[in-house]
């Protein structure tokens, strides 16, 4: 894999350069043929957080994740994991759909015991499991009584019908704290 590492109000040492292509390489054994899209990654510095964003563009898939902690060589070390967990996840959601040969599944590994026997990691994430279905009647307001009412109930997001666009909207909390707002496109 190629790695394009960028700092974000900060600089990118060797060092921390090095390390982050040694942990990122640990991710190669899950694939037949290492992709040949470039790994984009972006170092950055927030209000004291030291952050880190990881994309890799894959063949009818995007992985990507961030993680923020007050160490980088911490945050590196946990999107790493990750990383990990989307590619085990997606592999599994391969194998399960696409049993011919030629399709995606040629993409990741096969996990073999000793004996050539297929052995089937059972990650926790790979159970989508529906616990609760809620219904409710949605009130006709504006964005800003929408805004109000989530944070009435404590929520991170509210469902509510848009006077203005007479569609069904979501309102949610970003992680800067401010607000933002779903619509859908039609």
């Amino acid at each position: 894999m190629k790695y394009n590492i960028r700092g974000q109000r900060m600089e990118v040492t060797d060092a921390l350069r090095d390390y982050v292509e040694k942990k990122l390489s640990r991710l190669e054994r899950y694939f037949e043929v290492p992709p040949q899209s470039d790994v984009n990654v972006t170092l950055s510095v927030t209000k004291g957080q030291q952050a880190i964003e990881v994309t890799i563009p894959l063949p009818g898939a995007l992985l990507r994740a961030e993680e923020k902690r007050e160490d980088m060589y911490a945050s590196i070390d946990f999107v790493v994991d990750k990383l990990e967990r989307q590619i085990r996840k997606h592999k599994t959601k391969i194998n399960r759909n696409f049993r011919q040969a030629g399709s995606a599944r040629a993409l990741f590994k096969e996990d073999t015991g000793g004996q050539g026997v297929t052995t089937i990691v059972h990650d926790e994430e790979d159970d989508l499991e529906l616990v609760r279905t809620k219904r409710f009647n949605l009130k006709p307001m504006g964005v800003e009584e929408a805004i109000l009412q989530m944070n009435l109930v404590g929520h991170n997001f509210y469902v509510f019908a848009n006077t203005e666009t007479r569609d069904v909207s979501v309102v949610y909390r970003r992680n800067d704290g401010k607000y933002g707002l779903i619509e859908s496109a039609e």
